[in-house]
């Protein structure tokens, strides 16, 4: 762009007049005075909260209508069989159940294939209680499944749906052992009419076999069974630490 010069002003001085503009620095606005902070309360100390339990990967959290129908009938049936928990009380129960969604959901699964599920016990130790299945016959929607996965994969036909074993880890609970099993019977007469497979030993498993019990004649009985074998009148028990 090109400097236009009127009549009778020196463009020296026009240059001069500009160069000193340019090199003025712009004038600074005074500041505003800064608000004087509100001196911070110190907050109270916060009381100690519980440690949250760990989360279980892979399994879903049971929404709040089928959890609270689910407490409902899981202290109906707590009320009416005191002698299986002597001491506990069911508000302590409840709360962890409702500190851990995704145990209640277990415990959903359990009640829907009709394990009846109850308190029995109460580990001092973690604090979990501890869950059987305490129908009086192995749980309906759990029958005529054979041992395991390794079992049912080596059957060439008439395989069964499902395993005794990979039900209960879709389920998040655990098989019964042999003793756990005889623990249930000082509880009642359970198995009367049907039998329950039960952990088996690792010894037993290698060499094709699988363990189930029953109560006759007033007596616990233990037997054993190729683990690809699979009846109408067998299932399993399972057990869950909340």
């Amino acid at each position: 762009m090109k400097n236009v010069v009127s009549k009778g002003e020196n463009p020296q001085d026009l240059q001069g007049e500009m160069k000193s503009y340019n090199s003025s620095e712009p004038s600074k606005l005074e500041e505003p005075p800064k608000k004087t902070e509100t001196p911070k309360l110190e907050e109270p100390p916060k009381k100690a909260e519980p440690p949250k339990k760990a989360e279980r990967p892979g399994f879903p959290e049971l929404p709040l209508k089928q959890r609270d129908e689910l407490l409902a009938v899981l202290k109906d049936r707590f009320d009416k069989n005191n002698a299986r928990h002597s001491g506990i009380v069911w508000d302590d129960v409840q709360a962890r159940l409702k500190a851990d969604p995704a145990k209640a959901w277990s415990l959903y699964e359990m009640e829907r294939t009709g394990g009846e599920p109850d308190v029995v016990d109460h580990d001092k130790e973690t604090g979990e209680y501890v869950f059987y299945d305490c129908s009086a016959e192995s749980p309906k929607g759990r029958r005529s499944v054979c041992y395991d996965r390794e079992a049912l994969e080596s059957r060439k036909e008439h395989r069964p749906a499902n395993s005794a074993v990979d039900m209960a880890a879709a389920m998040g609970i655990e098989l019964l052992t042999e003793e756990q099993y005889r623990e249930l019977q000082k509880y009642g007469d359970f198995d009367i009419k049907t039998s329950s497979w039960v952990k088996t030993p690792a010894e037993i498993r290698r060499l094709g076999g699988a363990i189930f019990c029953d109560r006759r004649y007033n007596t616990v009985f233990v037997y054993h069974n190729g683990a690809e074998s699979y009846y109408a009148a067998r299932g399993f028990r399972g057990l869950l630490r909340v």
